[in-house]
């Protein structure tokens, strides 16, 4: 650790220069730089805000660490600056005054990262964060963090001490056996998060009485829980943001699976919701990762949940959408649109006429097409149950597409499907029947009832939903379709990747399931809008560099491509910098090529693509017209409001002006 912080890297009154979180790192990594442990500033700000977009590292008890992995820091470092005031960093119970700013490399080795752990799992050490806002000057704080004079901390030593000078009577009867729990704490960078979950709930487990073993997935590595302690568990605990590794080894045991700040913030609640999950009976029959671990936390509310599940099903979709819209409209460019009259290839084939070759393209991407509704619903329930949820999933989106109730019968099955698989999963079993309850009892019980309810109970309404929505798809035209368009790309460019992006593009890419003239426009509107943040901003780096930052100019390079690819994302690190500057731009241009897009009557039967699939859409020329009209749109705009700062932007990509007023980044960004 005495490598890793000096005194020259300590700030006891950083309220001098920084009010926001954005601004207390900014001032401790130019200390960093100072020494020469950062070599670009504006790069390694960059990857410590997007550690931070995907986690607040706001700690209770008035902590801060942001942290991440670069490639620009040169060796392990550590930043240590204290705040009067305090500074915001998204913590529950306020603000933070010990903020440290963490930087490793992105090769950093195992053993300087098990030191930076060492100091993430001693902050949850009353006595020594005590000590640091006690301490006088920068010297003694650098002294208390190496561990020199360290007070405190020493509460396991304690207790076995204590353990040993044990007074019990020989002849006291032994112990009942302990509650035994294994967890499992990681996070995205596995710095500081994992460890510190690790600590808190070591801690709360000997004020419970409860045996706890942890193993911690991080970025030193992980030693693998002995099979015998695992088997010996009683209940397991996952706190983790990441998919936990080999996960299926605590398989059949009752789970609490939480995000890791959930195991800092309150590990004695979750021990207690495990024990009474225990004391219930209720197992959970198998726990491989599933495409959203945390997606049952405890801490989100209800939307948030039922986004995750929805997202879970769409992401599993995408690529079947992609793979047969794609064949589709090969198949349509090459045959001709009587292609689809074509008769079936297994029966008729001629190797050297192009139609046959056009009619095998849209036959494969009609049969990808025909999984569409099907795999929607089974990783819906998969996200909501695991591996138990997918054959009612399937089963219920099978029943679907038999009933004609399309997307809207896919999302309402999986749904089904989930609720009931975890209802049964809370069900209290004989621990002889464990073993067959994922391949027989929870799969044979939950498809009969799915398909029990698609047919006979709610599936013909959702039919008839579905039939309407698609008659206004098709009729739309003139004012209502400028008005869809206009809805559909100021969501597309409001968040550049977020929920709101991604609620617009599901819309558009369930309608390709059963697609019509309508649903056809919807989603060439939506891959036109999300197109034009990242060539907006990619444009205005290049006409006016000055009003941009080295850091965003470079950005800018990548842009045209992610742009041209239609990955909004591309817009993001711009966003980030200037959000109240960029998001407003990106919108209005988004809102004008989602306009055009529809009064144009564009087309598009491919998901993806971006400017690579302009030869598959219908009217081409202008959909190229609405892209360029909204980028133009964007680019003055951005220019504009850049341009009316009072201030030039530093290499930071902020002005004093921007830190006094700087709101938040939406959640996605």
């Amino acid at each position: 650790m005495s490598e890793m912080i000096t005194a020259e890297l300590v700030d006891l009154e950083i309220d001098r220069s920084a009010t926001t979180k954005e601004a207390a790192a900014r001032a401790l990594a130019e200390r960093m730089v100072a020494l020469g442990r950062v070599t670009d500033l504006d790069g390694f700000l960059a990857d410590v805000a997007a550690r931070e977009a995907q986690m607040p590292t706001g700690l209770d008890g008035g902590i801060g660490i942001p942290h991440c992995r670069s490639a620009h820091v040169t060796e392990p470092t550590l930043a240590f600056g204290r705040s009067a005031e305090g500074i915001d960093f998204g913590a529950p119970d306020g603000p933070a005054d010990l903020i440290f700013l963490i930087a490793a490399p992105a090769g950093a080795d195992d053993a300087h990262l098990t030191i930076l752990s060492s100091l993430a799992r001693q902050l949850m050490d009353e006595e020594f964060t005590g000590a640091l806002r006690a301490a006088a000057d920068a010297q003694t704080a650098t002294d208390l963090i190496r561990g020199h004079g360290r007070v405190g901390g020493e509460e396991t030593a304690r207790s076995a001490a204590a353990e040993a000078t044990d007074p019990r009577p020989e002849n006291d009867s032994p112990p009942a056996e302990p509650f035994r729990i294994v967890a499992v704490t990681s996070c995205p960078t596995g710095i500081a998060h994992t460890y510190m979950a690790a600590e808190s709930l070591e801690n709360a487990a000997r004020e419970a009485g409860v045996e706890l073993t942890v193993e911690t997935q991080g970025s030193a590595g992980f030693t693998r829980l002995d099979p015998a302690v695992v088997a010996a568990a009683d209940a397991v605990i996952f706190a983790h943001d990441v998919p936990v590794r080999d996960k299926d080894r605590f398989g059949g045991k009752p789970t609490v699976d939480v995000g890791v700040k959930a195991g800092i913030s309150r590990p004695a609640e979750l021990i207690a919701e495990v024990r009474a999950k225990a004391a219930r009976g209720e197992i959970t029959a198998d726990v491989g990762a599933s495409p959203v671990d945390n997606a049952g936390d405890s801490g989100d509310g209800y939307g948030t949940k039922l986004r995750k599940w929805l997202m879970s099903g769409v992401s599993y979709m995408v690529p079947f959408v992609a793979a047969g819209g794609l064949l589709i409209a090969l198949g349509f460019a090459i045959g001709g649109w009587k292609i689809d009259k074509a008769p079936s290839v297994a029966e008729h084939f001629v190797w050297t006429d192009t139609t046959s070759w056009a009619a095998l393209l849209f036959q494969i991407g009609g049969l990808a097409f025909a999984f569409l509704v099907p795999v929607l619903a089974g990783y819906i329930a998969y996200g909501m149950a695991d591996r138990p949820g997918l054959v009612p999933g399937f089963v219920g989106g099978s029943v679907a597409v038999t009933i004609n109730a399309g997307f809207l019968g896919g999302l309402a099955a999986g749904l089904i499907a989930g609720a009931v698989v975890m209802g049964i999963q809370r069900v209290r079993i004989p621990s002889v029947l464990r073993g067959i309850m994922p391949v027989v009892v929870i799969p044979l019980i939950s498809s009969a009832v799915v398909g029990f309810l698609m047919f006979l109970v709610i599936g013909k309404p959702i039919a008839e939903l579905q039939s309407a929505l698609t008659d206004w798809l098709e009729g739309l035209s003139g004012a209502n379709a400028i008005i869809l368009g206009v809805i559909l790309g100021l969501m597309m460019c409001f968040d550049l990747g977020g929920p709101l992006n991604k609620v617009a593009y599901a819309f558009a890419v369930g309608g390709l399931a059963n697609p019509t003239e309508g649903s056809l426009k919807v989603m060439a509107a939506v891959m036109a809008a999300g197109m034009v943040p990242p060539l907006a901003m990619a444009l205005a780096t290049t006409v006016r560099g000055r009003l941009f930052t080295k850091t965003e100019r470079e950005n800018g390079k990548a842009a045209w491509f992610l742009g041209a690819s239609f990955i909004t994302e591309g817009a993001i690190p711009f966003a980030a910098a200037d959000p109240l500057r960029v998001i407003p731009a990106s919108m209005a241009g988004g809102a004008v090529t989602g306009a055009l897009s529809m009064a144009f009557g564009c087309t598009l039967r491919a998901p993806h693509g971006g400017i690579f699939v302009v030869p598959l859409i219908g009217q081409p020329l202008l959909y190229l017209v609405a892209i360029a009209a909204g980028v133009g749109v964007s680019t003055v705009a951005v220019i504009l409001l850049k341009g009316g700062r009072k201030t030039a932007p530093s290499e930071s990509g902020g002005t004093g002006e921007d830190a006094a007023t700087e709101k938040r980044v939406p959640a996605a960004v």
